[in-house]
């Protein structure tokens, strides 16, 4: 695969592209399924007012309500995987708004089921849920009455429903004033002029010329100071929605009802930062490798990301890829290596940039399709091998999943997600590691190691605590202004970067250009995540079948379990502070390895 020319899409071999025909066979079809999606939706309202009267009633409807969303899942995947192929293709866009138009329609439409379950008394339930029609759905149902002191009156969720597409108005603003709207302009480079834009920031950041770094980062961060109030009232809207919502639905904090659907006690949040916090060390030291290596009076925030050791270039071929991400997860047995390879070998990836093609990868397993992956893969990339592994982490979890647990609660949560993904990478690291041919490799290896550990455990912490704070403050009537919010956030500048780290006046603005500050109190289970998985990789390594078996319990949990019981049932308990101290001892002697290889 010649990776210099990039081609449009009709040019593509069918081979490197995903076969969608899991879900629909083509874009007729799925035409089809949307015509059949409308008339399903027509019914919605007749099962009003019986789902009390039986078992065998409240069964019916739930035997329509899983035809319906495994009809649903199958239109809204096919139709987003064909519109990432082109951003540009206007057909594959025009399908998504379709979906989403009735999609909206049948949410409102069934609005009242809720209610009307959670209006069934608890010892009608009890006797409900020992009938055998509805043996598939107890898991779904328990959970579901878990939001029984949270959920309102029919009209009141109602109104919640129409509302709640106004409450993205603050993501929707912030996405389109930084992606559209804020101009960047370009910078001379010694290849050119070159674009200054969001998905250049991190390009231009890596660039060992610490001149142009500084210019892009002082071109950059001077438009989000042109546009800081604007930034902050945004994200002080979403904090208001968040604060909003959880007062609407009777929860004690926003942050109580963000970790309320995994069971996710408050304390594990709390325990994250308290330990991370208490292990700050290792990261001021890695920094202090950084300005000692990099040869800096003053480190900076735009030295924060350029590479310590130049990429390696090792020429590997997608069938290469594959062959050495199975020969890494071989600790997990011929099943897993088997399923995955023969995934990644046929059809279940598209593989390569093409014009108008999403950035970046993705994993999307559904109850029906195949766990699809999306890549824009470079032969001449290490960094994309740990890709294919992460992501084929991602579609493994869902493939057990699926096959493991019936539609009505098959999915794993986020928190369990980051596990499956990052436990591949972990093995990848530990397979490249053992077999590093040169001390550059071994060096590289480690150093990148080093920095994605950082990225997920750390990093991610210090956006938590940033969330946690800034809805402690709205809660308590203190108001989210710029100067607030840049105060809290240059605290934390100062706490994780440590001494050796001089911020610049407009280093603090990072923290209103996060777009996942906008999905609140979701970024520490990228921690807790990283923190799981290496246990678990230690585990298994160590151990034997047992400890193997355990963690295909854990993949095979699917939505069976709320994830720190299924965590527990791999062998990891994310409960108490051990697996983030062992994680952030893992980093420390990785930091203390690369001392001693780069002298």
């Amino acid at each position: 695969m010649n990776n210099s020319a990039i081609k449009i899409r009709k040019e593509a071999d069918p081979k490197d592209t995903w076969d969608l025909s899991g879900l629909f066979a083509n874009d007729e079809s799925w035409n089809e399924g949307l015509a059949q999606y409308e008339k399903l939706a027509e019914k919605l309202p007749s099962y009003r007012g019986t789902l009390g009267i039986s078992a065998s009633s409240l069964a019916d409807y739930l035997d329509f309500s899983k035809e319906f969303g495994i009809l649903e899942e199958r239109l809204n995947y096919y139709s987003e995987l064909r519109q990432t192929e082109d951003e540009g293709d206007s057909a594959a866009r025009t399908m998504t708004g379709r979906f989403m138009m009735d999609a909206a329609k049948a949410q409102a439409a069934s609005a009242w089921a809720v209610p009307e379950i959670q209006a069934i008394p608890d010892e009608t339930m009890e006797q409900f849920l020992s009938h055998p029609a509805l043996t598939e759905y107890r898991i779904f149902l328990k959970k579901l009455l878990r939001y029984k002191p949270h959920i309102l009156s029919d009209k009141e969720e109602r109104l919640l429903a129409i509302h709640a597409e106004g409450e993205g108005a603050p993501h929707d603003a912030f996405s389109v004033l930084t992606n559209a709207d804020m101009s960047f302009g370009e910078i001379d480079t010694a290849e050119g002029r070159k674009p200054i834009s969001l998905s250049t920031w991190q390009v231009f950041m890596e660039k060992p010329d610490r001149e142009l770094r500084k210019k892009v980062y002082d071109i950059f961060y001077g438009n989000f100071e042109t546009h800081k109030n604007t930034l902050a009232a945004l994200y002080s809207g979403s904090v208001k929605n968040d604060v909003i919502r959880a007062r609407i639905r009777n929860f004690s904090s926003a942050r109580s009802a963000a970790l309320f659907p995994d069971k996710v006690d408050e304390s594990v949040y709390d325990n994250l930062i308290a330990t991370v916090n208490a292990n700050i060390g290792s990261l001021h030291r890695y920094y202090a490798l950084r300005k000692k290596v990099l040869g800096l009076d003053k480190f900076r925030h735009y030295d924060v990301y350029v590479p310590l050791v130049p990429e390696v270039s090792m020429e590997t071929s997608w069938d290469e890829a594959v062959e050495m991400v199975c020969e890494a997860l071989k600790p997990l047995g011929n099943e897993y290596t088997g399923t995955l390879g023969s995934g990644l070998r046929g059809r279940w990836a598209d593989r390569y940039e093409n014009k108008g093609k999403r950035s970046g990868a993705f994993s999307a397993g559904s109850y029906t399709g195949d766990p699809y992956i999306l890549m824009n893969y470079k032969e001449d990339a290490v960094r994309d091998v740990f890709t294919m592994a992460h992501e084929g982490g991602h579609s493994m979890h869902s493939w057990y999943s699926a096959k493991s647990n019936p539609f009505m609660h098959y999915n794993y949560t986020i928190f369990e997600a980051e596990v499956a993904s990052t436990f591949n990478e972990e093995l990848l690291f530990r397979h490249l590691l053992k077999n590093a041919e040169t001390p550059l490799l071994r060096t590289y290896i480690v150093n990148k190691r080093i920095d994605d550990i950082l990225a997920t455990l750390y990093r991610q912490t210090m956006f938590a605590e940033f969330e946690k704070r800034s809805h402690e403050l709205e809660e308590s009537g203190t108001p989210l202004t710029v100067d607030v919010l840049r105060g809290e956030y240059r605290k934390l500048l100062e706490k994780y970067f440590g001494p050796d780290m001089v911020p610049d006046e407009a280093s603090d603005l990072e923290g209103l250009r996060i777009p996942h500050f906008y999905n609140a109190f979701y970024v520490y289970k990228y921690a807790t995540g990283i923190s799981a998985s290496l246990a678990l990789a230690e585990r298994v390594l160590a151990g034997g079948k047992e400890e193997r078996e355990d963690y295909y319990s854990f993949l095979k949990s699917g939505g069976s379990r709320f994830p720190i019981e299924s965590l527990k049932v791999a062998g990891v308990d994310m409960s108490t502070p051990a697996p983030v101290e062992a994680a952030c001892r893992a980093f420390g002697a990785l930091v203390e390895e690369l001392e001693k290889l780069i002298g």
